[in-house]
Parts: C-alpha cells; sequence; structure tokens
C-alpha cells in the first residue's frame, strides 16, 4: 500500500478494531477470538510502524487479553488449531515488531523467544507464514548489525544479531525450497548476513562454516560475481585473516575474487590495499598481485593502465622482501610473463618502474650490499624495457658492473659489461675500471682510447680515469690516461690552457723516464713515445711564444729542455743496442730547438741570456749532428743509392746550419770561459770534418774545395782539421788529384803555422804533398817544402819526437834525384837547393858523411860536364 494511504487506513482499522471490540459479546467464540486477535495484531502492528506507539500499545494490550483467551479456548477436536496457532503467532510478531520499533529490546527478545520456543505451533503455520516471520526475523538481525556498525550504536552487540539471524535461518531452514518461490535467495541472504554476525561479534569458526554452505550456491548461480558474491568472497578473506589462515587458504580466497571482480580501478586500489595490511606474507603478496597481473594480461582491455599500476606496486613489494633470491625471482618472473603475453609497456610506465629499480639498487648500494645492487640494476635490464626504454640497458648493466667491482667480482663486472654496445664513452669507463682491478693493462689502455672515440665522451672521465690510475700506481696505464687526457686540451688565444697542457706534459715524460728504468721496459715504444711528448712539448712553447704568452710557462720551457738535453746525454750510454739510437739525435734537436726558443723570447740584447744557454744550444745541436752522422756511418740498411744519398744531403744541410750556428754565437761575444771556447773551436774543427766527409760521399768536390779554404779560419786547430779532412780524401780513390792536393798542403801550411801536427804525421803529409807536386812538375814549390822539412829535422834532434828516419831517407834520395834531374834540364838554381837540401839531410842519416862527400862529388862533376857541355 503506498505510504501516504497508510495513516487513513490505518485509523479505519483501527475504527473498525473498536467497534468490532465494542459489540464482542461477554464470552466470545474461539472463531469471534480468532478474528479479532489478528485484526489486533495487524492493527496494533500498523500503528506501531507509523510510529503511534500509545495507540499502538493500547491495542496490543487489548490483544494480549484475547490472546490468552484464545489460548485458553477448548478445541475438542483441533478444528482450529492451526488457525489458534497462526493467530497467537501473529499477536506475537506484532508485540515483536512495535517493541523492537520502540526501542524496547527486552519485550521484543521476549516476544521472539515466544515464538521460537514452540516448534510444535510453529509447524502448525502455512509456509508462506513461516517465509514472513523468518524474513521479519532477519530484518532485525540486519538491523542490530547495522546499529552496531553506527558509532552511536545504544549498546548493541554482534551477538545480539547472532540470536535473531540464527532464528531467521532455521525457521527458512526448515521450508522447502518449492514451497514459496524466493525461499533459496532468502536462505542466501539469511546466511550471508549470519556469517557477517559470526564475523563481528568474533566467531570466526562459525563464520567460515556459515560461508562454506554458501559456496556452492555462489558458484552455480547465474551471476556469480554480482556484488553481494563478492562481499562474501571479501567477508571470507576477512576471516581468513582474522583466524590467520595459512597462506594457500589466503590465496584461494584471493585468487576468488580477483576471478570474479571486473578490473576497474577502484577494485584494483581494494586489492592492493587489502595486501598492505598483510605485507609481511611476503609470498602470499607476491603471488596474489602475481594473479592479479596475470588477469589484467588476459583482459581484453589492456589500455587502461593496471598493468602498470600492478607491476609498479610488485617492484615496491618485492623491495621490502628480507628474502633478496626470492625478490628477484618474483620480480624477473613478472617481467617475463608480460613478455609472454606480448603486452608492450608504455614508456611512461617503463620509465618508472626503471627509476624504482635503479632507486633500490642505489639504496643497496650506499649500504654496500653489493651484489643485491647488482641484482637490482641487473633487473632494469630486461627486454620487457628494451623497446620505450633502449639505452636502460646498457645503464643497467654499467651499474651493476660498478657494483660487482666494489665487491671485488671483476669476472662478473666483467661479463655485465660486455653486454653493453661499445659505442658509448661510459661503457669503456667502466671497462677501465674492471681492467685496472683485475690488472689488465692493455685492456686498460685500449679503453681509454675508446672512450675518447665516442661520441658522448666527457673529459670528466678522463680526469677520473687519471686518478684511478694514478691511486693504482699502475704507471703504463697511467701513462694512457694522461697521453689522452693531453689530447683534448684545446689552445686558446689566451694561453689560459697552455699552463694546463704543460703541466701535463712534464707528468707523462717524468712517468715515461720511470718506465725506463724498469727491467722489463719496452724501450724502443717508449723513447719513441717520450720524443713525440718532447715534440708536442716544442709545438705548444712555439704556439704560446706567438701568442706573447710564453712567460706564463718559462719555468716549464727550462725544465723541459733540460731534461731532453739530459735524456739524450743519458741515451748515449743506456740507449745503445735498443734500437733507439736514432732517438738521441731527436732529444738532442728537441732541446736544440727549445733552447732557441728561450733565447728568442728573451730581451733583443744576447746580454740577458745566460751563456750557460748559449753553451747547450751549441753542444745539443752539435751531438744532434753527431748522432745522424753516427747512425749513418752504422747503418746496415739495404736503401738504395737514391735514398742514401737523399739522408746524406740532409745531413750536410744540418751540418751546414749547425756550424753557421755556432759561429753565429761564437760571433756573438757571449761565451767568455776559455775552456768553453776551446770546446766550441772543437766543434767547428768536427763539423768542418764532417761535412767534408758527407761532401765527398756525395762526389761534390768543389764544395769541399770550399770547406778546405774556409778552414784557415779554424785558428789552432786547423792543423788538426786538416789532417781529419786529409784522411777523409785520401782513403778516396776517386778524389781529384788537385783536391787532394789543396787538403794535403792546407795541413802542411796550418801545421807549420801553429806548430801542432806532429812530427811523425808531419812527415808522412809532407811525404805524400811532395810526391803530388814532383808528379805534377812543381818542383819549386816542393823544394821549399823539403827545406822546412829540413828545419824540422833539425828541431827534432835530442826530442822525445825526432823527425822518423825512413822519411830521412826518403827526403834525401828524393832530394838527390830531383836534384840530378833539375842538372840535366839545365835548372841550375833549383838542382842546387835540391843537392844543398839532400847535403843537409845526410848529416842526420847513418853514413851520412860519406853519402855527403859522394853527392858533392856528383854534383860537382855535373856543373862541370854542364859548364863545357
Amino acid at each position: 500500500m503506498p505510504r501516504g494511504r497508510r495513516p487513513g487506513c490505518c485509523r479505519v482499522r483501527l475504527a473498525a478494531f473498536r467497534l468490532v471490540e465494542a459489540g464482542l459479546e461477554q464470552k466470545p467464540g474461539i472463531e469471534s477470538l480468532l478474528h479479532v486477535l489478528q485484526m489486533a495484531s495487524k492493527t496494533g502492528a500498523t500503528l506501531s510502524e507509523l510510529g503511534n506507539n500509545d495507540i499502538a500499545g493500547s491495542v496490543l494490550t487489548s490483544a494480549a487479553k484475547y490472546e490468552e483467551l484464545l489460548r485458553n479456548a477448548q478445541d475438542p477436536d483441533g478444528t482450529h488449531r492451526q488457525a489458534r496457532a497462526r493467530a497467537i503467532v501473529v499477536y506475537f510478531s506484532s508485540r515483536m515488531e512495535a517493541a523492537w520499533q520502540e526501542g524496547n529490546h527486552t519485550v521484543a527478545d521476549f516476544m521472539s523467544s515466544k515464538i521460537t520456543d514452540d516448534d510444535q505451533r510453529l509447524a502448525l503455520l502455512p509456509p508462506h507464514d513461516r517465509t514472513l516471520l523468518a524474513t521479519k526475523f532477519h530484518s532485525i538481525g540486519r538491523a542490530i548489525l547495522k546499529s552496531h556498525a553506527a558509532s552511536d550504536n545504544n549498546g548493541t552487540k554482534a551477538a545480539d544479531a547472532v540470536v535473531w539471524l540464527q532464528n531467521a535461518f532455521t525457521m527458512a531452514d526448515q521450508l522447502d525450497d518449492s514451497a514459496v518461490s524466493g525461499v533459496p535467495q532468502l536462505k542466501i541472504s539469511m546466511l550471508r548476513t549470519l556469517a557477517r554476525a559470526y564475523f563481528l561479534s568474533g566467531s570466526y569458526d562459525r563464520a567460515e562454516a556459515t560461508l562454506d554452505e554458501l559456496v556452492p550456491s555462489i558458484d552455480s548461480s547465474d551471476d556469480p560475481a554480482s556484488s553481494e558474491y563478492q562481499e562474501l568472497r571479501w567477508l571470507r578473506l576477512a576471516i581468513l585473516k582474522r583466524r590467520k589462515a595459512g597462506d594457500p587458504a589466503l590465496l584461494d580466497a584471493f585468487k576468488s575474487i580477483i576471478d570474479h571482480m571486473e578490473l576497474t580501478e577502484s577494485r584494483i586500489t581494494d586489492i592492493l590495499q587489502d595486501l598492505r595490511t598483510i605485507s609481511h606474507q611476503h609470498t602470499l603478496v607476491t603471488a596474489v598481485n602475481q594473479h592479479c597481473l596475470k588477469q589484467a594480461l588476459a583482459c581484453s582491455d589492456r589500455s587502461c593502465g593496471h598493468v602498470d599500476r600492478l607491476l609498479l606496486s610488485l617492484i615496491v613489494h618485492c623491495s621490502k622482501d628480507e628474502d633478496h633470491a626470492r625478490a628477484m625471482v618474483a620480480i624477473d618472473s613478472s617481467f617475463t610473463s608480460i613478455c609472454e603475453a606480448d603486452y608492450e609497456l608504455p614508456s611512461v610506465p617503463a620509465t618508472a618502474c626503471l627509476t624504482l629499480l635503479w632507486q633500490y639498487g642505489d639504496r643497496h648500494y650506499h649500504a654496500k650490499r653489493w651484489s643485491d645492487a647488482a641484482d637490482w640494476f641487473i633487473a632494469g635490464s630486461h627486454k620487457l624495457f628494451r623497446k620505450n626504454c633502449p639505452t636502460s640497458s646498457s645503464k643497467c648493466y654499467r651499474k651493476a658492473a660498478l657494483c660487482y667491482i666494489e665487491h671485488r667480482e671483476y669476472a662478473k663486472a666483467s661479463a655485465a659489461i660486455r653486454r653493453c654496445p661499445i659505442t658509448e664513452a661510459a661503457t669503456h669507463y667502466v671497462i677501465f675500471l674492471t681492467a685496472v682491478h683485475q690488472g689488465i693493462d692493455d685492456e686498460a689502455i685500449r679503453a681509454v682510447q675508446d672512450m675518447m672515440k665516442s661520441l658522448d665522451f666527457d673529459r670528466k672521465m678522463l680526469l677520473l680515469a687519471t686518478q684511478i690510475s694514478h691511486e693504482s700506481e699502475n704507471k703504463r696505464i697511467l701513462l694512457a690516461a694522461l697521453e689522452a687526457l693531453l689530447k683534448t686540451l684545446k689552445l686558446s688565444k689566451g694561453g689560459e690552457t697552455v699552463v694546463e697542457a704543460m703541466s701535463l706534459l712534464r707528468c707523462i715524460i717524468k712517468l715515461v723516464l720511470k718506465l725506463l728504468t724498469e727491467p722489463a721496459a719496452d724501450k724502443p715504444v717508449l723513447i719513441g713515445a717520450m720524443v713525440e711528448h718532447f715534440q708536442t712539448a716544442k709545438i705548444l712553447i712555439e704556439a704560446a711564444n706567438a701568442q706573447k704568452a710564453l712567460d706564463l710557462i718559462s719555468k716549464d720551457v727550462s725544465w723541459l729542455w733540460r731534461t731532453a738535453f739530459n735524456c739524450a746525454v743519458q741515451g748515449c750510454s743506456e740507449w745503445e743496442g735498443s734500437g733507439s739510437e736514432g732517438r738521441i739525435s731527436d732529444m738532442f734537436d728537441i732541446a736544440r730547438d727549445l733552447l732557441e726558443t728561450c733565447c728568442q723570447a728573451s730581451s733583443t740584447s744576447p746580454v740577458d741570456v745566460d751563456a750557460e744557454v748559449y753553451l747547450h744550444l751549441i753542444i745539443a745541436s752539435f751531438s744532434g749532428v753527431s748522432g745522424r752522422i753516427f747512425t749513418l756511418r752504422q747503418s746496415r740498411e739495404p736503401d738504395t743509392e737514391t735514398s742514401i744519398n737523399a739522408r746524406i744531403r740532409d745531413i750536410s744541410s744540418e751540418i751546414r746550419t749547425c756550424r753557421e750556428r755556432v759561429e753565429e754565437i761564437q760571433g756573438k761575444g757571449v761565451i767568455t770561459d776559455e775552456n768553453d771556447l776551446m770546446r766550441v773551436g772543437y766543434f767547428l774543427h768536427t763539423l768542418r770534418v764532417f761535412e767534408v766527409e758527407m761532401l765527398v760521399r756525395l762526389g761534390e768536390w768543389e764544395a769541399v774545395g770550399r770547406v778546405v779554404g774556409d778552414t784557415v779560419k779554424a785558428g789552432p786547430l786547423a792543423a788538426s782539421t786538416y789532417e781529419a779532412i786529409a784522411d777523409v780524401l785520401w782513403v778516396k780513390k776517386d778524389c781529384p788529384i788537385n783536391i787532394l792536393y789543396v787538403g794535403l798542403e792546407s795541413i802542411l801550411r796550418a801545421s807549420l803555422d801553429h806548430n801542432s801536427l806532429s812530427i811523425d804525421k808531419f812527415s808522412r803529409w809532407l811525404r805524400a804533398l811532395c810526391t803530388i807536386m814532383i808528379a805534377r812538375n812543381d818542383r819549386l814549390k816542393a823544394i821549399g817544402y823539403v827545406e822546412q822539412a829540413v828545419g824540422v829535422i833539425k828541431g827534432s834532434v835530442g826530442s822525445d819526437e825526432p823527425y822518423p828516419m825512413d822519411e830521412r831517407f826518403w827526403l834525401l834520395s828524393t832530394a838527390y834525384n830531383v836534384g840530378f834531374e833539375c842538372l840535366e834540364s839545365s835548372a841550375f838554381d833549383e838542382a842546387k837547393r835540391w843537392f844543398e837540401s839532400s847535403t843537409v839531410i845526410c848529416r842526420y842519416v847513418p853514413g851520412g858523411k860519406e853519402r855527403a862527400e859522394k853527392i858533392s862529388d856528383t854534383y860537382t862533376r855535373l856543373l862541370e860536364r854542364c859548364a863545357t857541355g
């Protein structure tokens, strides 16, 4: 009946009841009692429902009188037994409802017990009435539960609801499901409410048993995923949790919920929030999360983001698992299941997952749990992330390798880093670290070189590599790092970076020198590298000089030329047999160039430059040329004549340049020490000899003649210079006679002028020269040298070095024979000089007196013959 019409109907009923009551006989019959009791019960119930409690109480009080009369009325044949039972139950039910409406729970409980205590009376009720009665009990039970859940529950207890609901289900359970429509659904509803009541009252075993009765009906229903059934599943889960059931039972409960729910944002949130309450049960939470993930992957609509959210939740949960290995297995299996389901993880969630993995890896790393940290980083290398985050894999492997290095698991670090692409500088840096710790020098050096070739190269990596190499005290690797660092420098116009470059070069050169002292040093390679670094320094210094920035590195320049000079000097004794002898000249040349830069950069006045600098410049220049000549002499390479001649010409040009340089410095007067001046003179002497040697080998005789002519300026060393030149010319079979003649003549003149040639050598060079002169019919010039030889013989008598006897006899015989030839050609004056010389020589040879007399007789007879003829 519509609610608006109920008050009017109620008034009609009340009026009708009063009329019936007023017209009731003094001793009504059983039928009249049945009629008036039912009318009173319904009227009272209606009034109570509408809130007219006073009137309802008055009516129900009257009904109590009629109930008692009806109960005591005689029905011998039982004709009205069922009707009487029905009327009494309706009365109790009406009183029960009215008391409940008024809040008089005691009366309501009393009336309910009056109904349930008499099973025989209940059995007499038709199915429809019993169904209605069970529904009322159920409603009151639910109302008690609802009141209990409210904040102002007025002291209601879940246990009170249990009693009502038990009675309701007992009544419903006695009904045949086919007797009244809706009975099965009513029973399910009652069990659901009863289970909840058991749960709230703490009777978890009974609550679980009640739900177990519901499971068959839920699974066989047409809509097992309905919200009501889901509530039951959640309730079952809550009961299991309160009972502290094992993981298998809880997992089944979760699976039942997940399998029957629609995957929405809110419902997934419910699952995840519930899992947080049991986060300490890691295995269970992981299994539930994975099952939920599986269902999300099986869903037709994957664009909702459920997979992403569940995956992130799983990673967060696994990070809290104390069993690290178990957590890693769970993460890997989840990633793999997503890949196998052909699900492509979007870019943003993929980045979020990787961020979490790196965050947890970093957390373990800082806690020095290196192995665990590596596992977290390795997890990020899964193929799940490679499509939308292609660079993440290499980053993860590098991070893992760093963890292994810290843990000293270098083999694992090497295996991890080799899975990275070799196009990234960071990869080569980690390879470098691994190789350094493993002691594999060649691989570390190669990594440094490859690092520089990478497009994403950062100079900071080299700085770190240099620091690590220094800390490891590995000179080879440190050298490679410093060399690479030097190559990254770009000189600025202001000269700021040249200071850093010089510092690097000094460190590099010092390091190479230390490496050269080691027993197993590869000298050719190290020496070559050192020369290259000195040459680099020279180029940088020249650039700094051009930029007027040489003052910034003046100390470096001084250190470099001194070091280059000393290395070259040291190499003369220590580099022999290493195959690097030719590098000695290079080092001297570098020292020379650096010294020249020092001189050029100083004031225009040579006085401002220390004489030591000029002296070392001369020595370095001379030594460089000398070294190349010695190398040429010792060369055994099968070069062609053209290539050899080219080398000789280059050396010849260097000799000439060196001589001019020395003469220029000598002319400035900056070198004043007598010993130093003697050394400079010796250098010039030797350079002239070297120059003649090269020119002779080239066959440039005119140039030889010019050099011989210039030697007159050589001072006291002219004689020795000419002597050395003569040695060179004498052994050369194809030397033109005029050139040899000039050389010999110059030797004798210089020796006579400076008295610097030994008598033994003088005698032999004199014989050679006179032989040439006589052969060229230059007897007049020859007798002059013979006469000078006679003077030398006289002066050597009684000295420590007498004139050689064989040379005396040669002079004697030559003077006599040439004099005889002069007489025959009527050259009387020349003959006289030759015979006079021979006569004088006879004084200084054994048997000289007899020989002199013989010569005199011969000379006299020849003169007479000539006179008569």
